[in-house]
């Protein structure tokens, strides 16, 4: 069963042995193929907390069962119930932990309804693992109650089998559920993408929960061999395909990620790590080795001829009967650094199921309109991100110069040196730190990836396909701030650019 998150991040995360226990167990249970198990929920709305938390949340046969994990002793004395930890020692429980559980599955009832999803069938059990089990009582039935007995794989399988077996039916003439609407909607309450640092800044803090996007690709992921997802900069797409990746991994197969700028392992790295993942540049595949599943990122710049048989080696089964994910961006990033040939991708298309990511969760308001503005480009609907209006400074020369003293300046008014790049739309060279200390890139190697703080400098004389692809890829790497240098010249080109949009 797959596990959200995995099963890595559950024993890094998890405050209680106990819960460790069962991820572990609920890890190796091969469940129904749609089944799948969620650690950590939080629940809004709770009818007694404002904020309230599920220890697992699974989907089992269409059936929500949610999990109260107590580790330790459970007693109830004189109509009071206890939790008994190692020491012996006694601490009140505010209730007992199956109208804990039942009034979490409450809860999360409220939160999916609420929102048009539909009826659907769910059940509230407690599992305490350290425990002989108690007999059935008026408030519970044996079979919700879980111990030591059911703390094996095969006992976790037939008690999940049994308590989706006795689940209640829909009532008559109501509204029920779909999975998939279900499956994607207990992805989306769960998900949160990984930021580079959620604790700084409001506008950092907005963009860590998953778009219904982005929840739709990740509960399609274990369900479909093939998937093409589109999405503009800006949508998410390398951190889906990072997620995906330790999903894949979880379930036992064999994982790749590759892609064509090298400076994307230092984005990765991180996100995969202690995962039996390969990462490997696109130029660093051999073919000696097939994997079970093979994500490409930026998959626009590998679509052609070579890049398709490179695929092919390297997935098992071939890419047209094995198994894959790329994620392509549908605007002009292919013209900076691959070659798309738009006949190879006609033929691969029919081979996958398609998904399309329409937040953008990486760029401002501001800067999204820009881009729309000027290129045209859909990266996607700019409700989430409020931030910082974008600032042109009209300097001449408009070159990296003038950046650095503009990146200057941002220091001395609290920016980190280290959040800070200058992207030279004109360069091709690879990123390196000037005296100053700021990261000065091109759109080459910034492809992929981002920043809080960008200083785009050094415009295109002419813009065309090349030159359109760089200043889109510039434009859309920052995060918190983007500050465009340009000259009178360049103002007049950027308007000529504009009038070009409106005429289309």
């Amino acid at each position: 069963m797959i596990l959200i998150p995995d099963l890595a991040e559950i024993e890094k995360a998890a405050t209680s042995e106990a819960e460790r226990r069962v991820a572990r167990l609920l890890d190796k249970v091969a469940g129904p193929r749609d089944a799948a198990a969620f650690h950590s929920v939080g629940l809004r709305s709770h009818a007694v907390k404002q904020q309230s938390e599920a220890d697992f949340v699974v989907l089992w046969d269409g059936v929500v069962i949610l999990l109260e994990v107590k580790g330790g002793g459970v007693v109830k004395h004189n109509g009071v119930w206890y939790s008994v930890d190692r020491h012996r020692d006694w601490h009140k429980l505010r209730e007992s932990p199956m109208d804990q559980a039942q009034s979490a599955v409450r809860a999360l009832r409220s939160i999916l309804r609420e929102e048009g999803i539909g009826w659907f069938a769910d059940e509230a059990v407690v599992v305490t693992p350290d425990t002989d089990g108690l007999p059935p009582a008026i408030d519970w039935k044996g079979s919700h109650w879980w111990a030591k007995e059911q703390m094996t794989v095969a006992a976790m399988t037939d008690a999940l089998d049994r308590v989706a077996g006795g689940a209640k039916q829909a009532p008559f003439g109501v509204k029920v559920a779909r999975p998939d609407s279900l499956r994607s909607r207990l992805f989306g309450e769960f998900a949160r993408m990984p930021v580079i640092d959620a604790q700084r800044g409001a506008v950092l803090e907005e963009q860590n929960r998953a778009t219904d996007g982005q929840a739709r690709v990740l509960a399609s992921l274990s369900r479909n061999p093939r998937l093409l997802v589109f999405g503009g900069a800006g949508t998410g797409k390398s951190l889906v395909l990072a997620e995906g990746a330790k999903q894949e991994a979880g379930e036992g197969r064999s994982v790749l990620v590759t892609f064509h700028s090298p400076s994307l392992v230092d984005f990765f790295g991180p996100r995969i790590e202690g995962r039996d993942i390969d990462l490997l540049p696109f130029a660093k595949l051999s073919g000696d080795k097939q994997y079970d599943v093979v994500f490409v990122d930026e998959a626009q710049d590998l679509m052609n001829c070579d890049g398709m048989d490179a695929l092919d080696a390297v997935i098992r089964s071939g890419r047209s009967g094995g198994r894959w994910r790329m994620f392509l961006d549908p605007n002009n990033q292919a013209r900076v650094d691959g070659d798309f040939d738009p006949e190879v991708f006609e033929l691969v298309q029919p081979e996958a199921l398609q998904f399309d990511l329409d937040r953008n969760v990486r760029n401002t308001r501001a800067i999204v309109h820009v881009v729309q503005e000027y290129l045209g480009a859909d990266i996607g609907d700019p409700g989430i991100v409020h931030g910082d209006r974008v600032e042109w400074h009209w300097e001449k020369p408009a070159d990296v110069t003038a950046a650095q003293e503009l990146a200057r300046e941002l220091v001395s008014n609290g920016a980190r040196r280290e959040d800070i790049w200058i992207i030279s739309v004109t360069a091709d060279e690879a990123p390196r730190r000037n005296g100053s200390g700021f990261l000065v890139t091109s759109p080459r190697y910034a492809k992929g990836l981002e920043a809080e703080h960008v200083i785009v400098c050094d415009l295109p004389r002419t813009y065309d396909d090349r030159e359109l692809a760089a200043f889109y890829v510039a434009v859309t790497r920052a995060r918190v701030a983007l500050h465009v240098i340009a000259s009178k010249d360049d103002k007049k080109r950027l308007q000529e650019l504009v009038r070009k949009q409106v005429g289309k």
